[in-house]
C-alpha cells in the first residue's frame, strides 16, 4: 500500500503520517515513512533525535544522478540505492526526509526536482514495503508519473474553515494529476456539531474515511511538548478503524443538505 497525506498546515497531517505508521508496524508491515513537506516533522514525531539531512540538499549526488553536461537534466535518474543509503531506521520505520522543491521562474525543471520525483516514483511504484508520504498542501512533489502508484490521497482536515478550502484545492490538484482515490480524515473533533460541520464543509464527492478525536496528548505534540508520540487507546482504536478502512471499499461520501 502506497498513501500520500496532506492538508493545510496545522491540522495534524503530520502526526497522522505518524500514528498511521505506527499502526503498520503493529500489524507487521514493513513501513517506509516519507517527510515531503519542507516543515519536516515526522522524524521528531517518530521520535527520532539524529538530525536527517534532506535529500534535496545533497547537491553533489544530485549532480551526480541527475545532472548532465550541457544543462541537460536526466528525467529518469538512479534512485534505487537511495532509501536503504539515506534513512533512518528506528521502532520498525525506515524514515526520510525529501525537502523542498525548488520554485524558480522557469518552473520545476530542475534537477533537484527531477531527482525528488524520480525516487517518488521509485518508491510508489518499485519498493515492497507499505510507503507513507507526509505532503506539503501543493503536492508539490507528485505529478502524473507518480499518482497512478498511489492508493490513496488523504487530505486530513479539522472544524476550520481555512482547512477545507485547502482540502478543495488539494481535491482539484489530486484530480488534475490523476489521483484516483482521494479521501478525507476529520481531525481534532470534539463533538457531533464538529463532525457534521466537516462533512457539511467538504466538496461534494470527497468521502469521509473517518475522525479522529479532539486529544490534549496531541495538541502538545503539535507544540513540541512531547518527545515521541504514544498515543492513548482511544486514539489508538480511531487510527485503527481508519488503517483497517483504508484496506476496504471506498466508502461513499456523506450526504448533506443543499446550501441555504
Amino acid at each position: 500500500m502506497k498513501l500520500a497525506i496532506s492538508g493545510k498546515g496545522g491540522v495534524g497531517k503530520t502526526t497522522l503520517a505518524a500514528l498511521l505508521a505506527r499502526e503498520a508496524v503493529s500489524r507487521g508491515f514493513k513501513v517506509l515513512a516519507v517527510d515531503a513537506d519542507p516543515a519536516a516533522n515526522l522524524p521528531a514525531t517518530l521520535g527520532i533525535e539524529a538530525e536527517i539531512t534532506p535529500l534535496a540538499e545533497l547537491h553533489e549526488l544530485i549532480k551526480e544522478r541527475a545532472g548532465e553536461a550541457g544543462g541537460l537534466i536526466k528525467l529518469n535518474p538512479r534512485v534505487e540505492d537511495i532509501p536503504d543509503r539515506y534513512s533512518v531506521y528506528k521502532d520498525g520505520i525506515r524514515v526520510m526526509v525529501l525537502g523542498a522543491i525548488r520554485k524558480g521562474g522557469g518552473g520545476c525543471a530542475c534537477p533537484e526536482n527531477s531527482f525528488l520525483r524520480g525516487l517518488l516514483r521509485h518508491l510508489f511504484l518499485e519498493r515492497d514495503e507499505l510507503v507513507i508520504v507526509d505532503m506539503e498542501a501543493g503536492l508539490e512533489h507528485l505529478g502524473r508519473g507518480t499518482a497512478q502508484g498511489v492508493e490513496a490521497l488523504l487530505v486530513v482536515v479539522d472544524p476550520d474553515r481555512r482547512s477545507l478550502e485547502t482540502a478543495a484545492r488539494i481535491a482539484k490538484l489530486a484530480g488534475e494529476i490523476g489521483l484516483r482515490r482521494v479521501l478525507a480524515v476529520g481531525n481534532k473533533v470534539r463533538d457531533a456539531r464538529d463532525r457534521e460541520y466537516i462533512a457539511h464543509g467538504l466538496p461534494g464527492g470527497l468521502p469521509i474515511l473517518g475522525y479522529i478525536s479532539y486529544s490534549e496528548r496531541l495538541r502538545l505534540l503539535d507544540r513540541g511538548g512531547l518527545p515521541a508520540l504514544e498515543p492513548g487507546e482511544p486514539l489508538k482504536r480511531e487510527v485503527g478503524a481508519i488503517f483497517t478502512s483504508l484496506t476496504g471499499p471506498i466508502p461513499k461520501a456523506e450526504r448533506r443538505p443543499p446550501a441555504l
